[in-house]
């Protein structure tokens, strides 16, 4: 009998190096240290986004230049990259080698990808807490956000299956940008916040035309009143404004419903009257409202620099700018008393590696980065607003928000406009739940109101037999029928090795009762 369990036992024991199997890049858990070695040097990549917006860059490289003054042994290795997406696609590729940056500049969707399978971004919970490397530590050669500097409602943003794996960097939401004189010639004012039947209701109206066949509020042949820059943004603030479901934090996928079948249809009622249409499908709002072909131009407010006849950013020809009254406004509401929008913006993780003390330091570059000096500064570019309270709160940033149409560049008042409604908003703003498939499901819901728009513009019917389809070739598409997982969430399906080795600790109990049992009948 002691036998037989002597050998059960030795399966046993053989079969627990199986639970270490998972995930060839799983390291130990990360162990702050008593402190940072400064005899060293460090060498740190930092990935950042940049839109051939040279002020950007001499932001970021006066950050890197003023962190390396504070700390000499640590050199910081900046690259740029266009958009996020190819950020995303990079570190993607740079996981299985284990050659990911050390900070990066990304979104919380992308970073529930970089989770899956493998421990690659720092869950930040202890450092920020940390006496002497944390918020506000005792270590610190910069003042740091401090203990409760970070403006609470985005840095949970940044909490994904309840830990911090990111620090919030810059925040915008988005705005419509209105050609407030062809409102007024059409008879309508600009009210405080925009209603959806404001919208439309005005966005038909400027569709009349002249008997030469021009559009008669503008004199043009070209006219689209209103236009989304960001599709999925579109559905996913409707959605919320509704109380319709989306997805939860547990991957569930919510989106197909009755709600979004209802205003997909509502879209393409519009869209067939020449009233609205999309980035994807016409082009860039900012450029038809700049030549006064579009009055409702919707985009981020970190795209305010681009918005008006008198923005510095243009991507059209000097003669066919306007001089009109642009007007900022949160993006339309349901119920206008009670407005929601959404909450975006890059945020900054720190990735794994092998040595703590490098991870230290690319924690204090990380940190570094909302240092005052870093928020004001890039928040002055766009309109996009700082995300620590001491940044809000300092004399220079308010100084910069009072001189609002000083001029066209630095003080442009359209700038100003949009970050001020986010400042009065930001506890209104909302993020979406974050989890592995959150990004697919994203795209998904703005491939549906592109999708549409496109079918009535080629004088498709969309009706329900239209809506099953789209929906099916979006479930397709995008893979939404794999339930997606959050990050750290319990509800996480177990690695396929952890499965094998609680069937195999089953199996070896199985044995130990039939052994047991067996000679329990011997003896009888």
């Amino acid at each position: 009998m002691m036998r037989r369990f002597r050998v059960i036992l030795v399966l046993l024991l053989c079969m627990i190096p199986l639970s270490a199997c998972h995930g060839s890049r799983e390291r130990s858990a990360f162990e702050l240290p008593e402190s940072f070695d400064e005899s060293r040097e460090y060498e740190l990549s930092f990935w950042a986004k940049n839109d051939t917006n040279i002020t950007q860059t001499r932001i970021y490289e006066q950050a890197i230049a003023d962190f390396q003054a504070l700390y000499p042994n640590i050199r910081v290795n900046m690259r740029l990259y266009t958009d996020y997406g190819k950020i995303y696609n990079d570190v993607i590729t740079n996981i299985a080698t284990d050659t990911t940056p050390n900070v990066c500049i990304t979104y919380p969707d992308h970073i529930a990808t970089y989770l899956e399978g493998a421990d690659t971004v720092l869950a930040l919970d202890k450092l920020m807490e940390d006496e002497r490397y944390g918020f506000g530590g005792s270590e610190l050669r910069f003042a740091g956000p401090g203990a409760e500097g970070v403006i609470p409602d985005h840095l949970k943003e940044c909490m994904i299956g309840g830990e911090y794996y990111a620090l919030p960097f810059m925040r915008s939401t988005e705005a419509c940008y209105i050609n407030a004189d062809m409102v007024r010639a059409l008879g309508y004012e600009v009210p405080d916040v925009l209603s959806w039947d404001y919208i439309w209701e005005v966005s038909e109206a400027a569709c009349k035309k002249d008997t030469e066949g021009n559009f008669a509020v503008n004199g043009q042949n070209v006219l689209i009143p209103f236009i989304y820059k960001s599709s999925d943004n579109m559905m996913i603030q409707y959605l919320k404004q509704a109380g319709a479901p989306y997805s939860d934090a547990y991957g569930s996928v919510d989106i197909f419903n009755e709600e979004t079948e209802s205003f997909l249809k509502e879209i393409a009622g519009h869209t067939a009257k020449g009233a609205f249409s999309t980035f994807k499908i016409s082009g860039y709002p900012g450029n038809f409202l700049n030549a006064e072909q579009c009055i409702f131009a919707i985009d981020s407010t970190a795209g305010a620099t681009w918005m008006g006849g008198k923005a510095a950013h243009q991507d059209i020809a000097a003669d066919k700018l306007k001089d009109f009254d642009i007007q900022v406004r949160p993006v339309p509401q349901l119920d206008v008393n009670a407005p929601q929008m959404i909450s975006q913006g890059p945020s900054l993780c720190v990735f794994q590696k092998n040595d703590p003390q490098e991870v230290l330091a690319a924690w204090l570059f990380a940190q570094f980065l909302l240092d005052d000096s870093v928020q004001i500064a890039y928040s002055e570019t766009e309109g996009y607003v700082p995300v620590t309270v001491s940044a809000r709160q300092n004399p220079e940033y308010l100084d910069y928000l009072s001189r609002s149409g000083e001029d066209n560049d630095q003080y442009y008042s359209v700038k100003i406009d949009a970050a001020k409604l986010l400042l009065a908003n930001t506890e209104n703003t909302f993020v979406t739940p974050v989890f592995n498939g959150s990004a697919p499901l994203r795209n998904a819901a703005g491939a549906m109101i592109d999708d549409v728009v496109k079918a009535t513009r080629r004088k498709q019917t969309v009706d329900d037999a239209y809506i099953d389809k789209l929906y099916s070739d979006m479930i397709s598409l995008y893979r939404l029928d794999q339930k997606g997982k959050a990050a750290g969430d319990v509800n996480t399906p177990l690695p396929a090795a952890s499965k094998a080795l609680l069937a195999g600790l089953c199996l070896a109990w199985a044995g130990i009762i039939a052994v047991w049992l067996k000679d329990r009948l011997k003896k009888r």
